[in-house]
């Protein structure tokens, strides 16, 4: 029998899973470690809450965690309950699968200032991440500015620019909905330092912005390119330039009140305010024959009281594990860290792809550890972990406990809304009884 132990419940980590059960069948033992009492990552905290179908892909995981061989133990963490290296002794193969969920910083001055705050903050602000229930973002001035020209950049960028209307069928939380409703921002400005050939935002994203209700998408037709350049592109970033083209053709719309600007060859040096922020300082660039984008020295203001960064995401380092500090994953060799410990998704490759892409990684990672581990080395794994955090007193989540969670999150849904997600610990857990 082969123990594995996969620490993460996102779509690497049941990917993995998912993997493990093909090529071993009923050999295996997979438990998935998280340290929340509720599963699938990203997908639950991540993925925009008005992109309900991507979410649709926690039915696959579900599905293989309610077989014999996959168990979810929530509410755990890693370091704290129980160490890597006690793991390691209880299962032939440990996987890292924690994804990225820490924002890599802005290295401006004035980034520590009340008002700037990074998309991992703000997104689990709205989706209901129990470390970020409370943020509270700036949404008191007429301005924000988010730094970034990728896909997380258009979600906070839609998701400021959204009537409360437009989230119905969403499962936008209820405190971030609140909020929005008594939002002042008019202008939300998007922050890019090189150009429209050189956005990572996909074309069915991009397009959602242009049948807004109340926002208007605003692009300088001087910042586009030759037409012509357009066909050097690859077909989906093409698609995603003529969305661009097409908002720098549109009149100006006096009927829409909140305005979404596309500032490109736009570079942060700085945030200013008093006591909080109250606009950032950009610097104007221009692009070298290899594309870096560099400052021409010509610099502007543009005033916002919320300020969100959106440039990428790192791995939080673990004690003892090699990190690729540059980066911001573990070091590892196709996957391989150490003897027996693995890394998968994002942990491994840093915060590229996309959801499906965890697929064939967790595929890749399965067939390493098979030839590393053999038919398993006679093991503790699951009973030995179980018996490990009873002497520690740790209060383990399972998936049917999950399901009594989720479905005291659908009974307490508002009206449009798939469901209300508890945003603290202590409620999940407490809905276990419900």
């Amino acid at each position: 029998m082969r123990h594995i132990a996969v620490i993460g419940s996102g779509p690497a980590g049941y990917y993995t899973a998912e993997a493990c059960q093909k090529l071993f069948g009923d050999q295996v033992r997979v438990d998935i470690i998280d340290r929340l009492p509720v599963p699938y990552g990203l997908i639950r905290t991540g993925v925009a809450p008005d992109h309900q179908s991507i979410k649709g892909v926690s039915r696959r995981y579900e599905a293989v965690a309610l077989t014999d061989n996959v168990r979810f133990v929530g509410n755990v963490s890693v370091g704290r309950d129980v160490s890597i290296e006690e793991l390691r002794r209880l299962y032939d193969a440990v996987v890292l699968a924690t994804g990225a969920p820490l924002d890599r910083p802005l290295d401006i001055p004035g980034a520590d200032l009340p008002g700037v705050v990074g998309s991992a903050a703000f997104v689990g602000w709205y989706n209901g991440h129990p470390d970020f229930a409370g943020l509270g973002p700036a949404l008191d001035g007429p301005g924000a500015v988010v730094i970034g020209n990728g896909n997380v950049a258009l979600d906070v960028a839609r998701i400021l620019a959204k009537t409360e209307a437009e989230f119905d069928g969403s499962d936008i939380v209820t405190h971030a909905l609140t909020c929005l409703r008594a939002s002042h921002i008019t202008t939300i400005t998007l922050l890019g330092r090189r150009g429209p050939h050189q956005i990572a935002m996909t074309p069915k994203e991009l397009g959602e912005l242009g049948h807004l209700t109340r926002a208007q998408p605003i692009v300088d037709a001087r910042d586009l390119p030759p037409e012509g350049d357009d066909a050097l592109l690859e077909p989906g970033q093409r698609k995603s330039v003529m969305h661009l083209r097409d908002f720098a053709t549109r009149a100006a719309d006096a009927g829409k009140a909140v305005k979404v600007v596309f500032d490109f060859f736009a570079m942060p040096v700085a945030i200013e305010g008093d006591g909080r922020a109250e606009r950032i300082i950009v610097e104007k660039t221009r692009l070298e024959p290899n594309g870096a984008a560099v400052g021409t020295g010509e610099t502007y203001a543009i005033p916002a009281s919320l300020i969100v960064s959106c440039i990428g995401y790192r791995t939080p380092p673990i004690e003892g594990i090699p990190y690729d500090d540059r980066a911001g994953r573990f070091a590892n060799d196709e996957g391989r860290v150490l003897p027996g410990l693995y890394a998968v998704g994002w942990a491994r490759r840093g915060p590229t792809g996309t959801i499906g892409t965890n697929r064939p990684d967790g595929i890749a990672i399965t067939e390493r550890i098979a030839e590393d581990i053999g038919e398993g080395a006679g093991k503790a794994g699951r009973p030995g972990l179980d018996a490990l955090l009873e002497s520690r007193g740790v209060e383990v989540v399972t998936f049917r406990d999950w399901q009594k969670i989720e479905a005291a999150e659908n009974a307490a849904a508002r009206e449009g809304s798939p469901r209300e997600k508890f945003t603290s610990i202590e409620a999940m857990l407490g809905a276990r009884g419900a």
